[in-house]
């Protein structure tokens, strides 16, 4: 027994590093047991729908950890993994994406950025808004803030994507669904968005409906700038159409203006109701100015500039607001002119010429009732006449040919008193005006044509 025990002695601890080898050997060859497993796991589960998918492997053991988006995909992602040739116990240790309720996703834009946050379905959803967002501005950031979550109702990705159109169409703003209801504020980028909006909106998928709609439109701008250096008047803005385009534009250049003007104007919905008359009110309100500027937002006209004289001021602060819509506000800022140096009757009277010559004093027809438009010409003739006080002036009424001679005479004569009242009410002496009427007996062209006519019936303003 003891030599037994002294021959044992001697070989068992050769043991140990016969273990040792058969250990590294053991490791060795799991390794790539192990990773050849991992790897056919892994590509088992490329289309299934999965997220944060991690896989450990101990020899033949798979352990599957994961975030599923249904019930039904987590039991089919463990099954596959099952079913991997050479895999023979699975760890499952998937669980199931948190449902969201409600089901909540946003969309909202800034001055710098796009932020999607709320809750999407799916990966790959998510993927595609986020994109889809980044076209929609063109380039711009987009802040992915998103989480996943199940829940989302039928046809969600339909109606986000749909939303996700409107956005480019704000100038700031927010989008949100919750379940199946829909709320959008903020404000249009341009004329016309809000209107864009809406009309999209009615795409919307089967079973969502708009909570509330609180998208504003940027205000209707309409300007007007009387230059008198330059003689111009500059339109620019909007108007709702061509035919209320035309509408202005015509009575800028035909009606109130001596000036040049220069048509800058562009069309777009949006305007307010009654655009086209307190535009024109207020235009004939700029033409009593020596210089000025127009400012019409929404169903607001300001008004600022010099008057001509400063019972011209009075009238323009006191009486444009009545020739107005109802609901429309009106703001004048009007100063007076300073006064221009006098003048004596040579001079007086090539200024009052000049001044029929581009602009005409209009009545109504077959009437000695002065039309309000004629107010711009009416204030400079004024202005002139202040300036030479010591003169006496005949105010001549013409006609055409059109009609009895002796109605003509008589209608010639009365528009001519009724010039005299305009001016004597804007504060001028009466005894410094003489009302004259030629009837149609000092034509100045043919009456054979409507043109020619047009010519004819005239004031004129002759210093004596």
């Amino acid at each position: 027994m003891h030599m037994l025990f002294r021959w044992a002695s001697k070989w068992w601890p050769g043991l140990i590093p016969l273990a040792v080898m058969w250990g590294f050997a053991a490791w060795n060859n799991t390794l790539p047991v192990e990773a050849d497993l991992s790897a056919r796991s892994s590509a088992a589960l490329k289309d299934t729908v999965l997220d944060k998918t991690r896989i450990a492997v101990d020899g033949r053991d798979v352990r599957l950890a994961a975030d599923a988006f249904s019930e039904e995909g987590r039991r089919d992602a463990v099954t596959t993994v099952e079913t991997v040739p050479g895999v023979r116990l699975v760890d499952d240790q998937t669980r199931l994406v948190p449902e969201a309720k409600p089901f909540v996703w946003t969309a909202e834009r800034d001055v710098v950025r796009v932020t999607l946050s709320g809750s999407a379905p799916l990966p790959s959803m998510k993927a595609r808004l986020t994109e889809a967002a980044r076209k929609e501005v063109n380039g711009g950031e987009v802040a992915d803030q998103m989480g996943l979550a199940r829940g989302a109702p039928a046809r969600f990705e339909a109606a986000a994507m749909l939303l996700i159109d409107q956005i480019g169409k704000l100038k700031d703003g927010k989008i949100t669904i919750s379940d199946t209801k829909i709320n959008l504020s903020g404000m249009a980028r341009d004329l016309g968005g809000r209107e864009a909006i809406a009309a999209a909106l009615k795409n919307l998928p089967e079973g969502f409906s708009i909570a509330s709609n609180e998208i504003k439109a940027p205000p209707y701008i309409f300007q007007a700038y009387k230059d008198p250096v330059a003689a111009t008047v500059t339109l620019t803005g909007y108007v709702p159409d061509n035919a209320v385009h035309a509408a202005i534009a015509n009575s800028a250049s035909r009606k109130f203006f001596t000036e040049k003007v220069v048509d800058n104007l562009k069309a777009s919905i949006g305007a307010p109701a009654s655009f086209n008359t307190a535009v024109i009110a207020a235009l004939g309100a700029l033409s009593r100015l020596s210089t000025g500027t127009l400012v019409v937002s929404d169903r607001e006209v300001k008004l600022s500039g010099d008057a001509l004289y400063e019972g011209a001021a009075n009238d323009i602060r006191a009486g444009l607001g009545k020739d107005f819509p109802k609901a429309w506000q009106y703001k004048p800022e009007i100063t007076v002119k300073p006064a221009a140096g006098p003048v004596d009757g040579t001079v007086c009277q090539q200024l009052f010429s000049e001044l029929l010559a581009k602009g005409k004093i209009r009545f109504e027809p077959k009437r000695a009732d002065i039309d309000p438009d004629s107010a711009g010409v009416l204030d400079h003739l004024i202005e002139t006449a202040l300036r030479c006080p010591t003169t006496n002036i005949e105010v001549a009424g013409h006609t055409d040919a059109d009609g009895e001679d002796s109605f003509n005479q008589a209608l010639s004569e009365k528009r001519a008193q009724a010039v005299i009242d305009y001016l004597v009410k804007a504060g001028l002496p009466a005894d410094r005006f003489t009302a004259v009427g030629y009837g149609s007996t000092q034509p100045v062209a043919g009456n054979d044509t409507d043109d020619g006519k047009a010519q004819n019936r005239r004031i004129e303003f002759l210093v004596r």
